[in-house]
């Protein structure tokens, strides 16, 4: 398979998938010069890109590509999960519109709602509508947004773009290649079909007449395809057009997110190639600024050594909790330095992201630090609770004035809650079994693992959930691996707490 990639985990992916014996092709000159080799122009069948928060990528493109892509970095570790987009990148949809926004408007794509940009749709909107629409930006099911869609069909590639809200040849790039691009339409021996404008991408600069030839005649196929979309018909809608033409793969695009494991897995690969510290990709997980950090660090690193992140001999460590992890990568990783530079802080705020296996995010609340230990890579989260209801497992009346404080470590595959009443006395202790927890600077990360360990008041501890991730691992959501890990965690969190 040919594969595009591009974000901060592209130097680990490339060399994981030429170690499959996939093609990279369209690289960008970073990653030409650090891998030293000829890597091509040609179309390709799949685009990696890493997500807009940095925990995972999308694969988008043929539809057996993105499985063949999809499979390998599942690999990475056991930790790595994936979901099949219902509305990815390019498919077509005859969609109800639902609510017009201030900007734009919700349409019901089904198995998902879409965002239309009031400037990408071809003229007014309102609730009521059946639109034709095509998704430009999908979204991981991991967040908060929705999918982005557009009225105007085009065909992107990392080469060439066509679209049918432009005309005529243009080229995003600047000075004379510009105008050698837009001049070279007429010697590639392939034409954009009627209606459709061309627009030349930056990574075309580097590519030879061979190749923009292709891509032009690859891209030229696909705009045929949507022309020759049925129209549907409005009372069927909800409902994806581009399934519907014979001959021609409809578009998919599968998410993979990474866990705490795989991206010190990913260091592995990178490492391979380029000078890496470690924890690289968890670092630069957190955000924007820590990655350019990493790579100033890493930049630093590489000019004045040989490139060989060093270790401090601080003696041996062993697995004393029984739940598989490897010391080795927290040894390293420099935890205390990157709670120094870019948080959490003392004293201020950590939301606590619980992933689901599922693909869905929920925030389980907003609270205080109360207490950070860097070096131990620990810290303490309060939250105030509201009255209503009962606590999970442990059956006892959530009211006002009572407090969760739970007790978060960087890298474990497990950590607990107390809930205490407005006395300070206990009702009970939750322990949750995940992948292992990241703390980055504004939030707590991990994916549940539904089995989970509960203490009551009266000492009595109590094993729950067993059942549903038997049902997890039978719906595909977690792999058999996983699960035994989870099961594993949760037998020694049992036992520590008899």
């Amino acid at each position: 398979m040919r594969a595009r990639v591009r974000g901060v985990y592209t130097t680990a992916v490339t060399q994981r998938l030429l170690d499959a014996e996939h093609a990279v092709v369209q690289a960008s000159p970073p990653i030409r010069k650090r891998f030293d080799r000829e890597f091509g122009f040609a179309p390709a069948d799949v685009a990696v890109d890493t997500t807009a928060d940095r925990q995972g990528v999308e694969c988008s493109g043929d539809p057996d590509a993105v499985d063949a892509l999809r499979e390998d970095l599942v690999d990475v570790a056991v930790d790595a999960l994936s979901w099949t987009d219902p509305a990815p990148k390019g498919a077509v949809f005859l969609a109800p519109v639902t609510d017009a926004l201030g900007s734009g408007a919700v349409v019901d794509l089904g198995d998902r709602e879409a965002f239309l940009p009031f400037d990408d749709a071809d003229d007014y909107v309102e609730a009521g509508d059946v639109r034709r629409v095509q998704v430009v930006e999908p979204a991981p099911p991991w967040g908060e947004d929705r999918p982005e869609v557009a009225e105007p069909l085009s065909v992107r590639d990392g080469l060439v773009t066509l679209d049918r809200s432009r005309s005529g040849v243009s080229a995003d790039v600047h000075g004379e290649r510009a105008t050698e691009l837009v001049r070279s339409i007429d010697l590639l021996g392939a034409e954009a079909p009627d209606g459709w404008g061309v627009r030349w991408q930056r990574a075309a600069a580097d590519a030879d007449l061979g190749a923009l030839g292709d891509a032009l005649a690859a891209a030229a196929d696909r705009a045929r395809a949507l022309d020759a979309l049925p129209a549907g018909d409005p009372d069927d809608a909800p409902v994806r057009l581009d399934t519907q033409v014979a001959d021609v793969p409809a578009p998919a695009t599968a998410w993979v997110w990474f866990g705490r494991t795989a991206r010190f897995a990913l260091d592995d690969d990178r490492r391979a190639v380029a000078t890496t510290m470690p924890g690289h990709h968890r670092v630069k997980a957190g955000s924007a600024s820590a990655s350019d950090a990493v790579d100033f660090a890493e930049g630093v690193l590489a000019h004045a050594t040989d490139g060989d992140w060093t270790t401090p001999d601080d003696g041996d460590r062993t697995d004393a909790e029984g739940d598989g992890d490897d010391p080795d990568d927290d040894e390293r990783f420099p935890f205390p330095a990157v709670v120094d530079a870019f948080g959490p802080r003392d004293g201020g705020t950590l939301t606590i992201d619980h992933g689901k296996p599922e693909g869905r995010c929920i925030t389980l609340g907003r609270g205080r630090v109360t207490d950070l230990d860097a070096d131990a890579g620990t810290l303490t989260v309060e939250r105030d609770m509201t009255g209503g209801g009962t606590y999970d497992a442990l059956g006892v009346p959530r009211e006002a004035g009572d407090v969760a404080v739970t007790k978060l470590t960087e890298g474990k595959w497990w950590y607990p809650t107390v809930y205490r009443d407005e006395d300070g006395e206990t009702k009970g202790t939750y322990v949750n079994v995940c992948t292992p927890v990241e703390l980055f600077p504004d939030g707590a990360r991990y994916v549940d693992l539904h089995v989970d360990v509960v203490r009551h008041a009266d000492g009595r501890v109590e094993r729950v959930d067993d059942d549903e991730l038997d049902a997890a691992v039978d719906a595909g959501h977690v792999t058999e691996a996983l699960a035994d890990r989870a099961r594993t965690v949760a037998t020694s969190v049992e036992r520590a707490l008899r």
